[in-house]
C-alpha cells in the first residue's frame, strides 16, 4: 500500500490544481471579472494568486516526487507528498480568507517538498555514483 502512495499523491495534486481552477472560475462569475482580466475584486485576486502559486508549486513538486519514487524512496516520498498536499490545501484555504493567513500552510508544504527534494537528490546522486 505504501508503495502506491506516490500515485495517490499525484492524483491529489491534480485534484488540488483542478480545485483552484474551479475557485477562480467561480470567483470570476461571482465578482464579474471578465477574461482575460486578472485583477478586480480582492477576493478574486486572492483566488487567482492561489491558483498561480499552486501551479508554480506543482511544477516543482511533481518531478521531484517522481525522482524520489524512481530511485527507491516511494513510501517515504508518498508520506512527504501527503504532507505537501495537506500544506497546500491549508495554504489555499487560508489565503482565500485572508492573504496573511497563508504562512502556516506554506511552511508545511515547503517542508513536505524539501523532504521529497532531499530524497530525489539522494537517489539520483546514488544512481550516478553507481554508474
Amino acid at each position: 500500500m505504501l508503495q502506491q502512495l506516490p500515485e495517490v499523491v499525484v492524483l491529489l495534486a491534480v485534484l488540488l490544481q483542478f480545485g483552484t481552477m474551479w475557485v477562480v472560475g467561480h470567483a470570476r462569475g461571482k465578482y464579474g471579472i471578465k477574461a482575460p482580466a486578472t485583477t478586480g475584486h480582492p477576493a478574486f485576486e486572492r483566488a487567482y494568486r492561489v491558483q498561480m502559486n499552486t501551479l508554480e508549486a506543482v511544477l516543482l513538486f511533481l518531478p521531484t516526487l517522481w525522482l524520489a519514487t524512481r530511485y527507491g524512496y516511494g513510501g517515504w516520498a508518498g508520506v512527504a507528498g501527503l504532507v505537501w498536499v495537506v500544506g497546500r490545501v491549508w495554504y489555499a484555504l487560508g489565503y482565500l480568507k485572508d492573504a496573511a493567513r497563508r504562512g502556516g500552510g506554506y511552511l508545511l508544504g515547503m517542508l513536505g517538498w524539501a523532504a521529497v527534494l532531499l530524497m530525489a537528490l539522494a537517489g539520483t546522486g546514488r544512481a550516478l555514483l553507481a554508474g
